[in-house]
């Protein structure tokens, strides 16, 4: 069975167990996020492992469910928990579920996931608005045979991430009273913590923060036409700036701090985006 049609078989599952309900929106939850499939009205429940050829999480802090329901009025599938190139599936796998929500309709893919900060500006807790990535993991979703039905060979990468979308998420957050600043995150392929040159190396190329996800899944969506909203939680500092050892706990302590803060964006988001 090709790719494709394993997304087809996927996607076939989930509208039935879903009643066919068409989904405008969906939110990657990162570690220790999950907070903010709390908001979600009119839920279905579905475990990763109950649909066909969809990839389990494995990393700490990730559930790995599928929530569908509404959220302020807008029908929402949220994923909580991803799977990561670290964990040793393929780039294929790690988008698959971008591909299925992507043929189930959404017009908006809200990712969000912790961070280590490499701008001293940005202190630990604080939220960043991802403006654009840098892609350090040296592999490519896109590599091998394109889909024509999902997108172009050679998709433009100029507008990754929604400027309309990350006005709106300023407005969201000045109402919030929560503060967040636009940044370049840039992603290594784990699942060890960078070095400290490593992370001098990122913050010379103009990152803000790095992290071991997401632009995967944004690169597909960008393929497939989806608009694209990122919100990165720095948990800490980056390896070598305050010369603390780093620590996975650390950062899901981090997260289960900012969960209401980003459970707060992100359901202000949905309320405010037309979709």
């Amino acid at each position: 069975m090709y790719y494709w049609d394993k997304v087809d078989e996927a996607q076939r599952f989930i509208e039935k167990r879903s009643g066919g309900v068409p989904i405008k929106a969906a939110v990657v939850l990162g570690s220790g996020l999950g907070r903010v499939s709390d908001e979600i009205e009119k839920t279905e429940v579905i475990k990763y492992e109950d649909i066909p050829y969809w990839p389990r999480s494995t990393a700490p802090g990730h559930e790995g469910k599928l929530i569908i329901g509404t959220l302020r009025g807008v029908p929402v599938a949220a994923m909580q928990g991803r799977v990561h190139y670290y964990e040793g599936y393929s780039m294929a796998e790690v988008t698959f579920p971008v591909r299925v929500l992507g043929q189930l309709g959404i017009k908006a893919f809200v990712a969000t996931n912790a961070s280590g900060a490499v701008n001293l500006d940005i202190k630990p807790g604080s939220m960043v608005a991802i403006k654009d990535h840098i892609n350090f993991m040296g592999a490519n979703p896109l590599t091998g045979v394109n889909n024509d039905k999902w997108g172009e060979r050679f998709p433009d990468m100029t507008k990754a991430y929604d400027h309309e979308f990350l006005d709106i998420l300023d407005k969201v957050a000045e109402k919030e009273g929560i503060a967040v600043r636009r940044g370049v995150y840039m992603a290594f392929s784990g699942p060890s913590f960078e070095t400290p040159s490593e992370v001098r190396v990122a913050r010379m190329l103009g990152a803000d923060v790095v992290g071991m996800s997401t632009v995967p899944e944004v690169i597909a969506a960008n393929h497939m036409g989806i608009r694209v909203l990122g919100i990165s939680c720095a948990a800490n500092y980056g390896a070598g700036i305050t010369m603390q050892r780093l620590t996975h706990r650390e950062v899901l302590e981090a997260m289960a701090k900012a969960g209401d803060d980003l459970s707060r964006l992100v359901r202000g988001f949905i309320g405010e985006v037309k979709l």
